[in-house]
């Protein structure tokens, strides 16, 4: 009898302690949150930057990163820009931790975890993206509390440790991490975009990708964009972007990759190794196949399609156009086009 006794009462609090767990949501928040503060993972590898101007391939190669277990992968365009999108932030170390971290925080973080992560508007499919900013702002305060002398890399630090661990259904494993790898599109074709990065990342990389213009320009067209609408206006654009590559790739020589858009379609695996190698890491056969989280995704395409992985189809868009159209492309792209493509990675 004392046995059974001694049973029902464990029985009932453990009835007790269920029944108490199911009801105290506000519990299990403060729980979670002191969970990822005591066990926060620093992220302070340096930053691969894959810049260059809008449809020329920077999602898929984001997407070939994703999944790679030396790599963490930024998902979604990196928008840290300040105060527009496409200017490399400047940080002043007079501010505030609070300024700071408004400045670098990330809005369609909010978008993505509210109705799931979508690679473009008009991808059917979206992908669970647990993510709480408020824990995001907990871990970058703790991060910048808890260093002394700050610098404006510890500062870029904390925000990519805070963003990864906040990020809390990420599929990674931290221990062999040696890289981030992440996308914004014409960061790099103001010089001093370029410069302020390097500043803050001096062992950083940065990866651009050349398209064929004559391909390029349908695809910059029916992405809906305004400033590519007009063609002479969009190769004047895309002569620039070419431009700031060629200087780049000068200035800062074994720092900067150039890749042929045509041959990452083409010559996947080649192109994959050779992009391992310039950031030291070792090659997967992940880096094989665009995925959002380890799960497979559909390209980031103007055109429909149904495929998933690497589309073929993007070599021909060209066909679109009408001869007039062609003749002013080649006219108006051909030498810094030639130009570009003599600093490019050759396979």
């Amino acid at each position: 009898m004392i046995k059974l006794k001694t049973h029902t009462k464990k029985e009932k609090a453990r009835k007790k302690a269920r029944r108490k767990a199911l009801r105290d949501k506000g519990s299990h928040l403060k729980h979670l949150y002191r969970i990822s503060l005591e066990n926060i993972t620093p992220v302070n590898a340096p930053l691969a930057l894959i810049s260059q101007i809008q449809r020329s391939g920077g999602s898929l190669l984001s997407q070939l990163f994703d999944g790679h277990p030396e790599i963490y992968a930024h998902p979604d365009e990196l928008n840290i820009g300040y105060p527009k999108k496409y200017i490399w932030p400047k940080i002043d170390l007079n501010d505030s931790p609070q300024q700071w971290f408004e400045i670098l925080f990330e809005e369609n973080v909010i978008k993505h975890f509210e109705k799931g992560y979508k690679k473009g508007h008009k991808s059917e499919k979206s992908f669970p993206f647990i993510f709480l900013p408020t824990l995001q702002k907990k871990i970058f305060l703790k991060c910048i509390h808890s260093t002394e002398s700050i610098t404006p890399r510890d500062i870029f630090d904390s925000y990519m440790t805070s963003y990864f661990g906040a990020w809390l259904n990420y599929q990674y494993n931290s221990s062999r991490k040696k890289v981030i790898a992440a996308f914004t599109p014409r960061l790099t074709i103001l010089r001093e975009n370029v410069e302020a990065f390097f500043e803050i990342y001096p062992d950083g990389r940065i990866i651009s990708l050349i398209r064929d213009p004559k391909n390029w320009f349908p695809s910059a067209l029916r992405h809906g964009s305004k400033k590519y609408r007009d063609l002479g206006s969009a190769l004047n654009q895309w002569n620039e972007n070419a431009l700031a590559m060629i200087k780049n790739k000068d200035k800062y020589n074994h720092d900067v990759i150039i890749i042929r858009f045509e041959d990452l379609i083409r010559n996947t695996e080649a192109v994959m190794r050779c992009v391992a190698e310039f950031l030291e890491i070792s090659f997967d056969d992940i880096l094989l196949i665009p995925t959002f989280n380890k799960f497979p995704i559909k390209a980031n395409t103007s055109f429909k399609t149904p495929e998933h992985g690497i589309i073929n189809g993007t070599l021909n868009r060209y066909k679109t156009l009408s001869p007039e159209e062609l003749d002013t492309i080649s006219s108006m792209t051909n030498e810094p086009y030639k130009e570009v493509l003599s600093r490019a990675v050759r396979l």
